[in-house]
């Protein structure tokens, strides 16, 4: 079984908030967590994006250390479904 997060909308838009607060680049992202053994491309991380695709636990692990933020930060203004 393959470790991926199902997307919603506000996870898409959390990843995209904490990328431009960062200053990178959907290229300078992919490229730094790729130093850190992700295998994520770039097209394949807009599509993440634009919640098109799931993110892989360990991308969004890259991510934590890429910008320094607890995890809160990737799920904030999520509410739980009823």
């Amino acid at each position: 079984m393959r470790n991926m997060l199902v997307q919603n909308v506000s996870l898409s838009t959390n990843l995209k908030r904490l990328r431009k607060e960062s200053g990178l680049s959907q290229e300078a992202l992919t490229a730094k967590i790729n130093l850190l053994g992700s295998l994520l491309e770039r097209s394949a991380y807009a599509r993440i994006e634009l919640g098109q695709r799931n993110i892989k636990v360990t991308d969004l692990v890259a991510l934590q250390q890429v910008y320094n933020v607890d995890f809160a930060e990737f799920f904030k203004g999520i509410k739980p479904h009823e």
